[in-house]
């Protein structure tokens, strides 16, 4: 008989290995799923992994589409280090896009690298104050931030919904639902005038920087660790529990506001009811397949992404939905919650009872 059998402690290897594992065994679903479907699975596989970094504008595409998935699992990671579950990153995203574009569209007019400062500032304020009302009802009425953080994605869609329905429609633009194009001083400048990368892959990477000193280097983010690890050693060591709830919501809003502002000042240039692409969702798996290290989340962000780009390809030359990599990012967290049992479990053989 197989049987799983709890280890005297976790397993350090596994829980390094457990990643890896799970991209595998996503590999091999997207070769049945593509079988299933009838397409040639080995053709399926080259649209879907190879065909979307097979030249220097594919791989410019990839860190476009992975820079704001760094932003936001690089904020919510410091949160979950002290089982501060920020599940609302979607709309605090949505927000930093408001604030910035309401900048964009007050200064559209404006000259002068001043718009796009105060682009920045904005968005990362109203994700910030977004992630601070799931901060407050925790410390104040120690209500469930998961729940409070969740909802609060529904209200930020209706909310964005109703501007570019209303407020910040473009006057000009025939009733569609969105904001003027933003001028020139309010979008981000490109790396290269031969792609669409552009500065936000340079905050991107500084946030990973910064987050790695302040999660590995500081004392601030070492007692976050103690609170994640052991609530009651950092409760005897006086470490802040609401102290660390304001930390982890409050960066993870940030980071996500500050996504939001560079899809609208990015490849965007306006303010749309479309203004995420489930990022904010997508970046809870990066941090995890990352195991909310810095440096992983750099190299999940950019799967992450190429499972993004690879369903558009699906779309374009298999005549499959989009959607398919929704299905891919669920098999990777499916595997990957699997693949975790077995750093706190092992199978054991034994003989089946007479």
């Amino acid at each position: 008989m197989i049987r799983l059998e709890r280890r005297p402690e976790a397993s350090q290897m596994m829980s390094y290995a457990s990643p890896l594992i799970a991209i595998v065994l996503m590999l091999i679903g997207g070769l049945l799923l593509f079988t299933f479907l009838g397409k040639n699975p080995l053709e399926g596989f080259k649209v879907f992994f190879i065909n979307p970094i097979s030249d220097l504008y594919g791989i410019s595409e990839l860190l476009l589409k992975a820079t704001p998935l760094m932003l936001i699992a690089v904020g919510l990671a410091v949160g979950f280090r002290a089982n501060v579950w920020n599940i609302g990153a979607e709309g605090q995203l949505i927000l930093g896009g408001v604030a910035a574009s309401a900048v964009a569209l007050y200064f559209h007019e404006s000259e002068g690298a001043h718009v796009l400062i105060l682009m920045v500032i904005a968005g990362a304020i109203g994700g910030m104050l977004w992630a601070a009302i799931p901060a407050f009802l925790k410390t104040r009425f120690n209500t469930n931030e998961i729940l409070v953080s969740l909802m609060l994605v529904y209200v930020a869609q209706l909310l964005v919904s109703w501007l570019v329905h209303g407020p910040m429609m473009d006057p000009d633009g025939f009733n569609f639902p969105q904001s003027r194009m933003f001028e020139d001083p309010a979008l981000l400048p490109l790396l290269s005038d031969e792609n669409r990368l552009n500065l936000a892959f340079v905050f991107a990477i500084g946030a990973l920087l910064a987050g790695y000193i302040f999660m590995y280097r500081s004392f601030t983010g070492f007692q976050m660790q103690v609170a994640g690890y052991a609530k009651d050693a950092a409760r005897y060591a006086g470490f802040s529990a609401r102290r660390m709830v304001w930390i982890g919501l409050l960066s993870g809003g940030g980071m996500a506001g500050l996504a939001g502002m560079s899809e609208v000042a990015g490849p965007m240039g306006q303010l749309t009811e479309h203004v995420s692409n489930d990022y904010g969702f997508a970046a809870i798996i990066v941090a995890f397949v990352a195991r909310l290290n810095p440096v992983g989340i750099f190299f999940a962000s950019l799967l992450m992404a190429l499972l993004y780009l690879g369903g558009e390809q699906a779309q374009q030359y298999l005549a499959l939905p989009s959607s398919i990599s929704n299905v891919f990012q669920g098999m990777l967290l499916m595997f990957l919650l699997g693949s975790d049992v077995f750093i706190n479990y092992r199978v054991r053989w034994t003989e089946a009872p007479a």
